[in-house]
């Protein structure tokens, strides 16, 4: 049996299907991945809210992308507001909540989505210089140099699992450059999210769909 098992895996894959049912997946985010209750204790979290026509966690894109996939959901770790470096809106630190600093709690899983860098686009954080080695927390508050260290210690601490990085639309070019760059360097795919609905800045159901299937196109090649 689990020969024929085997045998019936190789063959998925050899006809380009990906095999990925039961994968572990966990989120390292800012607002548009979180929903009241789904996110750790203590976060600040966005949706739902009122203007925006996504009122139950199953119309989220990370929920529709693992359930319709026959995955599981490892660790949400999304936080609104929150920016990759530790320069929030107004100039303040926001070391308590940047993604470098929350890198540590994503479990054991065997795909990770990086969803992140709209705050740093729209609080207008430094973007800095890039920096691949030798930081220091002064380097963590601007943008290069934070996204460098974040990528380069997940792939230290998840060696097995597989990293994409998830770029939203209408951002600045500075950011898109530098996502993409960085992403470059650490080999992590950049999945460049297009022609997502937004209300209040925000994806609606229809934006929520379409990064799902965005998504699952390129981590799942459906």
């Amino acid at each position: 049996m689990k020969r024929i098992l085997a045998i019936a895996a190789m063959v998925l894959m050899c006809c380009g299907v990906a095999v990925a049912q039961g994968k572990k997946v966990s989120i390292l985010g800012d607002s548009y991945s979180t929903f009241r209750g789904h996110i750790p204790a203590g976060y600040a979290v966005w949706y739902p809210m009122n203007g925006n026509d996504v009122t139950a966690v199953e119309q989220t894109w990370w929920y529709q992308f693992i359930n319709d996939n026959g995955l599981q959901l490892e660790q949400n770790n999304s936080y609104s507001g929150s920016t990759v470096c530790n320069t929030g809106y107004n100039g303040e630190d926001y070391s308590d909540r940047s993604f470098y600093s929350r890198i540590n709690y994503l479990g054991n899983p065997d795909i990770i989505l990086i969803f992140g860098c709209t705050n740093d686009s729209w609080a207008h954080s430094p973007i800095g210089e890039y920096q691949y080695s030798d930081w220091s927390k002064k380097d963590m508050y601007a943008f290069r140099p934070a996204a460098a260290y974040m990528l380069s210690n997940i792939k230290m601490l998840y060696p097995e699992a597989e990293i994409y990085y998830l770029l939203n639309s209408e951002l600045d070019d500075a950011i898109n450059e530098s996502v993409n760059t960085v992403c470059a360097k650490y080999q992590i795919p950049v999945i460049a999210l297009k022609n997502i609905d937004k209300q209040l800045g925000h994806p609606s159901q229809a934006g929520m769909k379409a990064i799902s299937e965005q998504v699952a196109k390129a981590v799942l090649k459906k």
